[in-house]
């Protein structure tokens, strides 16, 4: 859609402009992935705002391909044999710069100057920009609405999301929260993760430290 009325603007003549849209994380790591690809391979004169609340939330709270480890959802259920979510999100930035993309960010709700700076970037680029931004759900996360931010904050200050650009094909990491805030905090404040046990934490932990080892080896401030 996005696509189509950036070309349908320049026909009819319009100059300096860009086609912005929003999308949510199934819309966007599932079902639109192949429209996304193909627009990014085009360089289409379009700003991408993919708005990831780690489900599908208007249809039912469904697990989407962003949505992490052990997160209950309707369609991922925590019981006996299994403890929600059993496959890891989808590195959605990371899966557009390996298309070469003109310019992608990740963003969070909870850290809101880095995500207009990075919005102010995208509107100067003659091509594709993709932003993830992560927003917390209070209805589908279990939470109360007043914290939101608060929990968007601790994702990025306990390491389960980042906060990064990507142009030129080069990624640049923007926060590097050093120590790590607690994991725990950050999950058990959430209905859809109050299940695990403490060796699910754990594999969350190595997994998280993993990825972070790779980031900050081959990632620049």
């Amino acid at each position: 859609m996005l696509s189509g009325i950036a070309a349908g603007a320049r026909a009819l003549g319009i100059e300096d402009f860009h086609a912005v849209g929003f999308a949510g994380d199934g819309g966007t790591a599932d079902i639109g992935l192949q429209a996304l690809s193909g627009a990014i391979d085009r360089h289409d004169k379009i700003i991408y705002i993919c708005y990831d609340n780690e489900a599908y939330m208007n249809t039912g709270v469904q697990k989407s391909g962003l949505t992490p480890s052990g997160a209950r959802t309707t369609t991922s259920p925590a019981g006996k044999r299994l403890r929600g979510a059993i496959t890891r999100k989808k590195p959605m930035f990371e899966i557009v710069a390996a298309h070469g993309i003109d310019y992608a960010a990740t963003a969070s709700v909870g850290y809101p100057l880095d995500y207009l700076r990075k919005l102010e970037h995208a509107r100067t680029v003659d091509g594709t920009s993709y932003i993830h931004v992560f927003a917390p759900c209070p209805v589908g996360w279990g939470y109360e609405t007043a914290e939101t931010i608060v929990v968007a904050k601790k994702a990025v200050d306990c390491g389960l999301w980042y906060l990064a650009e990507y142009a030129e094909g080069r990624f640049v990491l923007n926060h590097n929260p050093g120590e790590f805030a607690s994991i725990r905090d950050y999950l058990f404040g959430q209905n859809r993760f109050r299940h695990l046990q403490d060796e699910d934490v754990s594999d969350i932990e190595i997994q998280r430290d993993a990825k972070w080892a790779r980031i900050r080896r081959e990632w620049s401030d």
